[in-house]
């Protein structure tokens, strides 16, 4: 069902990650979003942040805000009050941003299907609305630079495009374009704009560091190689120093080169003993004249102008991606490949992480009995425990190189139970993320869903070859009461009744099965046409409603498994979590199509959508008490949105 003229918009309220996942899911919105555009704008508020774009990290020039890409959103965060606003307008994941120097302009680029154009966005920061839209490279935007005077806007297009376009701001028009590098070198993957003269610019990538200068009155650009000597580099990042006598650039052998802007020619490089391990991913010039250099190996350190001899040095989770300064220098903010992002004190020197969030796709959110203020996520490598009123991440628990399917908050609040890829369930203490014990060999193929009945003295899980198992958890014990084999394939969701008496399991052959789970028999069985993604049970529980890869969601009588009405859930995309509300009067879906959908339950119809994830939404959740909806979906991300008001 597309959403209509007379449908809400969901306010997002908050949202938890900095995007990881780029070309992870290339998909676009299609099908809802003309409807969607006549309503209210949404309020979004991500902690997340696209730590694999480099330089995606910015702090504008009023010191006030920081922004940063989120799949296909612009995030501009308040550094003080962490309010933030969403710049909606790309079609797919933003590649690159950049802010003018005078900060009223702000350009992002985007990545799209090979051959088709990628568009470059140019937005009023004050005002924060769209501008103009630029199109003219194929496939990918790689870099963006503004000139001193925000007079230009120089991009460059990705390996298939490989050109360099200079766009004139006010007439939002392109004035010319070349190749971005000679044949017999390597692509440009970057662009660095003078400091102080409009019309030069820099690029350099695999084998080639050009300086380009704009002739307007012939709509030319004409480049001139740099030469460095038996030096052969690939260049991953550029400083322009202020006086623009000289410019920096970070190569992939760890090392840091200085070239003069007039003569072309390099002057020195260093360090020349211990090189920077993975590569110098990032750079910042200081007033000083020092810099301070990001790695690949996440080291950000201070190092001498002169000699590039380190000063001082700090250890940061993953590689470093953007350094961005406050002001004058005295803080700096540091964007990691992990996605999390730091605050660094200048004359300290020391670290502070600011937001951090999952890097891989989230497979599973779920709160605990009765309170709104936490929620806990799972991904590849963890689960986390967030406290939902300051959106901060409270417990991580680490278990490396596992994937985590589905997890599920005891009753008591005593534990977190959990479903692994390696086919073991694990149980934690949700303070301290302390193991409690492990099932080893649950399932044969990965355990992919689990629940706890609310006597908090069974588990059940389901597997990646369709078995559900049924285990009885004592006080030091835990121990196999029964296997039910009757899905061919994994089992995608368990929902258990409120007496403990009877569960359904939604599987990906085609099956829900609803089963007695005091005798251990099969009550009924529903079959569609689809692979089942996700099933409730109405509060009252005479009813269950299923949706999966058909794009449908089924009304079925619990007492004879018949269908009770059909409603099309989606125009695009397979349909893969819901929840209802304790009150069963409404309830929420999410799918492929990147929407998440408010639907009444009596009258099968939408009455608010909310736009915001980037990526596939996995799962979804309506907090105890209606206070917010969470969803969480594969780019990693973590939205929040307000609870309409339906009265």
């Amino acid at each position: 069902m597309a959403a209509g003229a007379g449908v809400g918009e969901l306010e997002l309220r908050a949202a938890i990650g900095f995007n990881a996942i780029l070309g992870q899911d290339m998909a676009t919105w299609t099908g809802d979003v003309a409807s969607i555009n006549q309503q209210q704008p949404a309020d979004l508020s991500p902690l997340s942040l696209a730590g694999h774009i480099p330089c995606g990290l910015i702090c504008h020039p009023d010191k006030e805000h920081i922004l940063y890409p989120l799949g296909c959103t612009v995030v501009i965060q308040e550094l003080d009050s962490k309010k933030q606003t969403f710049l909606h307008g790309h079609t797919n994941n933003v590649s690159c941003i950049v802010v003018s120097r005078n900060g009223m302009y702000v350009a992002s680029g985007q990545v799209t299907f090979m051959g088709f154009k990628a568009d470059i966005i140019l937005w009023d920061f004050q005002r924060k609305e769209l501008l103009a839209r630029l199109s003219l490279h194929k496939g990918r935007i790689e870099g963006l630079a503004f000139s001193p005077n925000s007079l230009y806007l120089m991009s460059l297009g990705g390996q298939d495009d490989g050109s360099v376009v200079v766009w004139q701001v006010g007439k939002r028009e392109a004035v010319c374009g070349s190749p971005a590098s000679a044949c017999r070198a390597g692509n440009a993957t970057i662009v660095v704009c003078s400091s102080c003269r409009d019309e030069i610019f820099v690029t350099a990538g695999n084998g080639t560091i050009r300086v380009w200068e704009l002739d307007l009155a012939n709509r030319k650009i004409c480049p001139t190689e740099c030469q460095t000597g038996q030096l052969r580099r690939v260049i991953m990042c550029g400083k322009m120093a202020d006086d623009d006598n000289y410019f920096y650039v970070g190569t992939s052998s760890g090392d840091v080169l200085k070239v003069n802007t007039n003569n072309k020619l390099m002057t020195d490089y260093g360090p020349l003993k211990e090189k920077f391990s993975s590569g110098v991913t990032a750079l910042l010039l200081l007033k000083t004249g020092d810099l301070i250099v990001g790695t690949g190996g996440g080291i950000v350190a201070l190092c001498k102008g002169s000699n590039y001899k380190v000063m001082k040095k700090i250890q940061v989770q993953g590689a470093v991606t953007s350094l961005t300064c406050r002001g004058q220098g005295h803080q700096i903010f540091v964007g990691t490949n992990e996605c999390q992002i730091y605050r660094i004190n200048y004359t300290a020197f020391k670290e502070e992480l600011i937001t951090a969030c999952h890097k891989e796709a989230v497979h599973d959110i779920v709160f605990p009995l009765g309170t709104s203020d936490l929620f806990a996520t799972c991904s590849k490598n963890d689960i986390r425990v967030w406290h939902t009123p300051k959106n901060r991440e409270l417990l991580r628990i680490v278990i490396p190189n596992m994937t985590c399917h589905a997890i599920d908050f005891m009753r008591d609040g005593k534990s977190i139970i959990s479903a692994w890829n390696d086919g073991k369930i694990r149980a934690f203490m949700p303070e301290t993320g302390r193991l409690m014990y492990v099932i080893n060999h649950a399932h044969s193929l990965g355990v992919t869903a689990i629940a706890a009945t609310s006597d908090c003295k069974r588990i059940i899980s389901g597997g990646g070859e369709g078995q559900v198992r049924v285990w009885e958890i004592g006080e030091r014990t835990h121990k196999l009461g029964e296997v039910l084999k009757e899905h061919t394939s994994a089992v995608s969701c368990i929902k258990i009744k409120k007496d403990d008496r009877e569960c359904v399991t939604a599987s990906l052959d085609g099956t829900c099965i609803i089963w007695d789970i005091v005798r251990f028999v099969r009550k009924q069985m529903i079959l569609a046409n689809t692979l089942f993604k996700c099933v409730c049970y109405h509060p009252e529980e005479y009813q269950i409603i299923t949706s999966g890869t058909d794009r449908r969601i089924g009304y079925w009588e619990v007492f004879d498994g018949s269908a009770i009405r059909e409603l099309e859930g989606s125009v695009s995309g397979s349909i893969n979590g819901m929840d209802i509300t304790s009150d069963g009067a409404y309830f929420v879906t999410g799918g492929d199509d990147h929407l998440v959908k408010l639907w009444d339950y009596n009258e099968g119809a939408v009455t608010h959508v909310g736009v915001g994830h980037s990526g596939n939404i996995t799962r979804l959740k309506v907090c105890p008490g209606n206070k917010y909806i969470v969803s969480v979906s594969a780019d990693g991300a973590i939205l929040l949105w307000k609870y309409p008001d339906l009265h």
